[in-house]
């Protein structure tokens, strides 16, 4: 059986995300849908896997609500269901930057390049390419030459401009993340920064890697995603390459694990020897702790 990944998002008012939430998980438990979806008062972003079948229902009767009749659902390929589950919350946010003053990318944002576009530009020599995910994503697989913000999470962003980007403010910047939600407001913010030449790749990392013409051109090592894939390919004009390292041992390595302590969760690059020697763990600290589960699931105590 064939199955699918669908990634999407819209900014468009929700006047109600709590009804729109349980009638959303209603239908998407109906179709037989998994993955995780957030709804908020500014709209929607979701990833969701089932089969071809499953999945065009769920395009069909997004595209019938005029909310998102015009909604752009990025597909890929897959063995079977990228998740275990199926999650519909509510959130404040349909990505957290966490800004005083948040940014409607529907009013503000940087000018949208397409794949063709993008690729053109990143061979611009007076071009700043800049990476707006988090330092795992990044050491996994990125644009060649792009600058790797040194950030956890999304809302670190912000303030590591202020600090550390101020001086390209009068350069050509180039922004990208995985499927372009996080960019809608990034690139946003950017221009409210007083950055005077912003441009965004539309559709992410994921459209430029399926694009017929670029086909991942100028990209190294793997792309994170968000579910039980880990990682998929996007440069597929040319032997892979692996960028991303061993956390422990420096080795080339593509595998991402979370920390084996649930209070620390930190993603890791680590090979599979590493892994049992440091009990999956980021730290001596977090391979002691009595909750590790790396322990546990390997019944090294009692």
């Amino acid at each position: 059986m064939d199955y699918r990944v669908l990634l999407y998002y819209k900014y468009v008012q929700i006047e109600d995300p709590e009804s729109f939430m349980v009638d959303h998980k209603a239908m998407c438990d109906e179709i037989g849908l998994m993955g995780r979806i957030l709804v908020a008062h500014e709209g929607i972003n979701g990833t969701v896997s089932g089969t071809v079948e499953q999945t065009n229902q769920y395009v069909e009767a997004m595209r019938n609500d005029k909310r998102f009749s015009d909604m752009i659902f990025k597909i890929e390929e897959s063995e079977g269901h990228a998740f275990r589950k199926m999650k519909v919350k509510v959130k404040p946010e349909i990505v957290h930057l966490s800004l005083e003053d948040d940014v409607n990318p529907n009013q503000t944002t940087g000018k949208h390049l397409s794949p063709k576009e993008f690729y053109e530009a990143l061979q611009d020599e007076d071009v700043v390419i800049l990476d707006a995910r988090n330092t795992y994503e990044y050491d996994l697989g990125h644009f060649r030459n792009a600058i790797r913000p040194d950030i956890e999470t999304f809302r670190e962003l912000p303030d590591w401009i202020r600090k550390n980007f101020s001086q390209y403010k009068d350069k050509k910047v180039l922004t990208y993340c995985t499927g372009g939600i996080r960019c809608e407001k990034f690139s946003g913010f950017l221009v409210n920064e007083g950055f005077k030449d912003v441009s965004q790749l539309e559709g992410g990392i994921i459209s430029y890697g399926y694009d017929p013409e670029v086909k991942g051109r100028l990209w190294d090592g793997k792309m994170y995603v968000f579910d039980d894939r880990i990682s998929v390919p996007v440069n597929r004009t040319e032997e892979a390459t692996v960028v991303g390292k061993c956390y422990y041992c420096d080795q080339p390595e593509e595998r991402v694990v979370k920390c084996g302590n649930p209070e620390c969760n930190k993603h890791i690059i680590m090979c599979d020897e590493c892994e049992h020697e440091h009990y999956r763990s980021c730290s001596t600290e977090c391979k002691e702790h009595e909750w590790n589960r790396y322990v546990k699931e390997h019944s090294l105590k009692s």
